[in-house]
């Protein structure tokens, strides 16, 4: 076990615990918080020069799973916000000391979609928009935003450049009633929305130049953690949440199906028609987890030993993590149905589970089209183009 899985297992009840009322407040309670805060889950992928661990990134993952085993939206917290001081490895240093010079514990929140425009001004940019889906955000004290680059009227280039731009928590709102969803609620996914707010240049990256691995050379970055595929790392996070959760489905399936007895007299343990639904469901989540550990210690040799992780790599180490994304939700879906009338209560982790899984399955970076699409046509001798290189 790593070093962060041995000190959050110690708050596996009271983070389980916490999961019921970060599911009410719809944010993170502030139990899980304090215990994410002190057991460094989210400095994992931070440089050490800041506090940080630098783990390596299965590391991150196999955290990040155990964490959504015990309650979704922590993991899907863990999993989304722990990305982020990876980036800001590649940032200018003046960015990383007024993020981590007086606390390595601040976090930043997202997302990286560019919803709003950037408009170059003297010394940086103006920007303006509204974003959705900031996990975690209560939480945070700065942004790193995905922001279109405009021209003078505020009208977005063609072709796009994009920009991650980072913002303190003074420069922009939370819209606290844009959150209201059924699944993975206790992440405070809520909509940020900024008003013509500088950012100086030195607070900006060129997203372009962090998929394709330009930025961490740039800024000087030889440690393998940072020279490792952002189209690999950032996915990771997410989905290995999401084998989380489905984890913790199974586990709380089979804690309730040990003892109980269908309306027909028949014990579980003697229906074979449910115990094979419940074996291969297990399988998958298990063959799921399995996989994407695989492509991270994969790339990880690759990486480390100053070999290209190339494009056709990519593509089908996304195809991997997408199908295992679907993979674990259908057997979650197995698992709920034979679950009975009892897991349809409030008051059981399980239905919980349930709403989070199919909530986290709904993410982007779950969109298997492009990505099947593209893994295949590489493997054919293809160049793929345009959406079909997106996020690969």
């Amino acid at each position: 076990m790593g070093q962060v899985l041995d000190r959050i297992e110690q708050y596996a009840d009271e983070i389980r615990a916490a999961g019921a009322e970060g599911d009410k407040l719809m944010r993170l309670s502030d139990t899980a918080t304090k215990r994410l805060r002190e057991t460094g889950a989210i400095r994992m992928l931070q440089p050490k020069r800041y506090g940080g661990l630098e783990v390596h990134p299965r590391e991150f993952a196999e955290t990040t799973m155990a964490i959504g085993a015990m309650d979704g939206a922590t993991g899907w917290v863990t999993g989304i916000v722990g990305v982020h001081p990876w980036e800001l490895a590649f940032f200018d240093p003046k960015a990383q000391d007024e993020v981590w010079g007086q606390d390595p514990d601040t976090w930043m929140a997202s997302p990286y979609a560019p919803m709003g425009v950037a408009t170059p001004a003297d010394g940086g940019y103006l920007l303006s928009g509204r974003w959705s889906f900031s996990s975690g955000t209560d939480h945070c004290q700065w942004v790193m935003i995905g922001a279109a680059v405009g021209d003078q009227d505020g009208k977005r280039l063609m072709p796009p450049r994009m920009l991650h731009v980072l913002l303190p928590r003074s420069d922009y709102e939370i819209d606290q009633q844009s959150w209201d969803v059924v699944g993975l609620r206790g992440t405070g996914s809520k909509d940020l929305i900024v008003e013509n707010a500088f950012v100086p240049a030195y607070r900006t990256v060129d997203a372009s130049k962090v998929f394709d691995g330009t930025a961490p050379k740039e800024a000087g970055r030889t440690e393998t953690l940072y020279n490792f595929p952002f189209s690999c790392i950032f996915p990771l996070g997410i989905t290995s949440s999401l084998i989380g959760i489905a984890e913790g489905a199974l586990a709380c399936h089979l804690a309730a199906q040990k003892a109980r007895v269908t309306v027909a007299g028949t014990a579980i343990k003697d229906d074979p028609y449910v115990l094979y639904a419940i074996g291969e469901a297990a399988a998958e989540i298990a063959a799921s987890r399995a996989a994407i550990l695989e492509t991270v210690d994969r790339f990880w040799d690759l990486s480390e030993k100053g070999h290209e992780v190339t494009f056709e790599m990519r593509a089908i180490g996304r195809r991997t993590q997408t199908a295992a994304a679907w993979r674990v939700v259908r057997a979650v879906d197995e698992i709920f149905a034979r679950s009975g009338g009892g897991a349809l209560q409030m008051k059981t982790p399980l239905q919980r589970f349930w709403r989070d899984a199919h909530a986290g399955l709904s993410h982007a970076i779950h969109v298997p089209g492009s990505i099947f699409h593209s893994s295949a046509l590489t493997q054919l001798g293809g160049e793929p183009q345009g959406i079909h290189r997106s996020m690969i």
